[in-house]
């Protein structure tokens, strides 16, 4: 099965970081964003990738490029123009870049890689800003299972602030950062029949829209419950948050 992610936005909420990289790229324990994602992705034996590219694409083309040069020691051969790898425990990955433009929305961008998913019976999409713990083979379980064209996780996020219930004026209890006020929302890791791509007009085709709306409308949308840790790198808070969970030694996204 393969995975595409969406890694062209420009990432303005975040623009600190994303003024001289694309979001994906922003690093989290000395790593872009993008490699924990195909991280767990390859934790369920997915290494086949579809990578969406747009804003400052080429930086995410020259991480792979050099692949190499970021994860294992080399010896660079100067009089015979090559470098040697030494002890490399590079992952067992297909990693297709595909320029899908700088203004392309989401459902644009996932309509210009049809050639790459379409013979697929299934395929996941996700964005490449979000970690989770989520098990990935659960949900294509449960995508197969319920046999419709389109399955959402879907999660509750932590609340931000704390909460309170009053009668009048009285505080009559408190709960500090509650996890959400029970709403569950997209969160992404997405798993699809190829037949969602005939929803998506062209690139001006936001997926969060039309395809989804029209795919709920239908019946044809199903969500698979994911109580468990979800955290988009919305803001450089977040960024902060992520980057104290890997310091901790025990993220909870990382299963590899």
């Amino acid at each position: 099965m393969k995975a595409v992610i969406l890694a062209g936005g420009l990432g303005t909420r975040i623009s600190e970081e994303t003024s001289v990289r694309p979001k994906p790229m922003v690093e989290i324990g000395g790593r872009p964003i993008l490699w924990h994602i195909l991280k767990i992705y390859s934790h369920y034996g997915i290494n086949d990738f579809v990578v969406c590219l747009g804003y400052k694409g080429y930086i995410i083309k020259e991480f792979f490029a050099n692949y190499f040069l970021h994860t294992a020691d080399v010896t660079f051969h100067m009089d015979q123009n090559r470098m040697e790898v030494h002890d490399s425990m590079a992952e067992p990955w297909r990693v297709t870049l595909i320029d899908t433009g700088d203004a392309t929305q989401t459902g644009g961008r996932l309509k210009r890689v049809k050639k790459y998913v379409e013979k697929e019976d299934a395929f996941c999409l996700t964005y490449g800003d979000g970690l989770s713990d989520i098990n990935i083979a659960d949900s294509i379980e449960f995508h197969c299972r319920h046999n419709e064209l389109a399955t959402m996780s879907a999660v509750q996020p932590a609340g931000r602030w704390g909460s309170l219930d009053m009668v009048d004026t009285k505080i009559t209890s408190f709960r500090e950062k509650p996890a959400g006020d029970g709403a569950w929302i997209n969160g992404g890791f997405f798993v699809l029949s190829p037949k969602v791509l005939d929803y998506i007009q062209g690139d001006e085709t936001i997926w969060e829209r039309e395809p989804l709306e029209r795919l709920a409308k239908e019946g044809n949308l199903n969500a698979y419950l994911h109580s468990g840790f979800w955290q988009p790198m919305d803001t450089l808070r977040d960024k902060k948050h992520l980057e104290e969970l890997w310091e901790s030694g025990t993220p909870p996204w990382k299963k590899w």
